[in-house]
């Protein structure tokens, strides 16, 4: 997928190599700006081709190619993707319920990365910066070229890169906000994790918005980003997320773990804009 970054050489970076403009100015990782000369083409000084070791100045136009080489490893298919924002290098989606994010399904089911195919084309790259469950709904981000997901990554777990959840509770924490300070290792050999002094830090911090007939509505933000981290933690407090049969117990109220993304803000790596993005509770949820 083709993406060419344009900088414009300022007084302060006169005589130095474009090796530490690209790293500086553009945040290209090391490993990329070695890759560059592998690419025929992909750097330019002023319309011409151009090497890493060469000297910049002032008001020289320097232009990277930093699209992904090679083409996408998702087939299209799928529903359509519901999309909230988007631009050159990121695209952020409202996720469906039941969809896992990437990987094969051994049912032949559609993925996100499968419904990105569909929608980016089958040349595009799929990088997620966020990952949702299967069954969690609402606001995922993805980077549409390797470059970007790197820099998104720098700063996810950061106040630049910001999310909120809001979830259905069987019970509620014992008191009306705070926070969960537990490590989080994975369980033995199986698909599941749980609070372990050994484990990686892992920090969420919880609000009640509402209580009725036993159960509560919560706002959520995890500081960290341990797979499964809320459901894990909702249970270490003793109010698991309904309908979550890993860590709790099945629902006839719902047939999924009550979860949803519902809010995300990030400042843009490369423009420095601050987005801030939100998707409506999901009907099952709502209900509740």
């Amino acid at each position: 997928m083709s993406r060419v970054l344009k900088h414009i050489v300022r007084p302060e970076e006169e005589g130095k190599r474009a090796r530490a403009v690209l790293q500086g100015a553009l945040g290209l990782s090391a490993g990329l700006v070695t890759r560059l000369k592998h690419r025929e083409n992909s750097l330019r000084i002023n319309g011409s081709a151009a090497r890493t070791i060469d000297t910049l100045h002032a008001g020289d136009v320097l232009e990277v190619e930093v699209g992904d080489a090679g083409t996408g490893a998702f087939t299209p298919g799928g529903p359509a993707l519901d999309v909230v924002w988007e631009d050159e290098d990121i695209l952020v989606i409202n996720k469906p319920a039941g969809v896992a994010v990437h990987g094969r399904s051994d049912r032949g089911e559609p993925t996100v990365g499968s419904m990105a195919a569909a929608y980016l084309g089958t040349a595009a790259p799929f990088h997620p910066v966020n990952r949702l469950d299967r069954g969690t709904t609402g606001l995922m981000c993805a980077a549409k070229t390797g470059w970007m997901h790197e820099r998104l990554r720098r700063i996810l777990h950061t106040p630049e890169f910001r999310r909120e959840y809001l979830a259905v509770c069987a019970g509620a924490p014992p008191e009306k906000e705070g926070a969960v300070d537990a490590p989080i290792a994975r369980l033995g050999e199986a698909k599941r994790f749980c609070v372990d002094p050994d484990g990686a830090p892992s920090l969420t911090r919880w609000e009640v918005l509402r209580e009725r007939d036993g159960l509560s509505l919560l706002r959520l933000r995890p500081e960290t980003g341990r797979t499964h981290q809320i459901r894990v933690h909702m249970a270490y407090l003793g109010c698991p997320l309904l309908g979550d049969r890993l860590y709790g117990k099945a629902s006839g109220l719902i047939d999924r773990p009550a979860l949803h993304s519902a809010g995300l803000t990030f400042v843009h790596p490369l423009t420095g804009e601050r987005v801030e993005l939100a998707a409506p509770v999901p009907e099952d949820m709502r209900l509740l």
